[in-house]
């Protein structure tokens, strides 16, 4: 009688965590942020199971330098409610890119990652530095990737 070989999941302390770091000028601000979604939820591995934190560290640099396609620069909006009545705010894209452009970034991967307590894990495995801070990032010896 033949056996069907099961599938392996893989423990915590078994998954392997390398970091990567990713420059982002020029890059196309969802395409970065599928890329990134990637390998810090561990889909590049084979190894992936869906329910663990198999992924990897990233490590975006040049932050401020991430674009956006066609008319999305005047239409993208980012949404917040204070909850309280009328307390709806609105921050156009360009003065997000310009205020905080980690938040762009983190709130671009964070809509990729699950929607779960797994989700807030993983995006905490997310580095977003600007121009300024390129090095911060040195004593992990993230091994660079170019996407896209």
């Amino acid at each position: 009688m033949k056996y069907q070989k099961l599938t392996r999941f893989v423990k915590p302390e078994e998954a392997n965590k390398k970091w990567y770091q990713i420059d982002a000028t020029g890059m196309v601000l969802g395409r970065l942020a599928s890329e990134v979604a990637k390998i810090i939820r561990g889909k590049n591995k084979p190894s992936f199971t869906p329910n663990m934190d198999t992924g990897d560290y990233v490590v975006v640099v040049n932050a401020d330098k991430v674009i956006v396609k066609g008319k999305r620069v005047e239409m993208k909006e980012y949404f917040h409610h204070t909850m309280y009545p009328g307390g709806a705010k609105f921050k156009p894209f360009k003065v997000a890119i310009n205020e905080n452009p980690e938040f762009v970034i983190r709130h671009a991967v964070r809509g990729m990652l699950p929607k779960n307590r797994l989700g807030d894990k993983l995006i905490n495995h997310l580095k977003v530095v600007t121009s300024g801070q390129a090095n911060a990032f040195k004593a992990q010896k993230p091994i660079e990737i170019k996407v896209g």
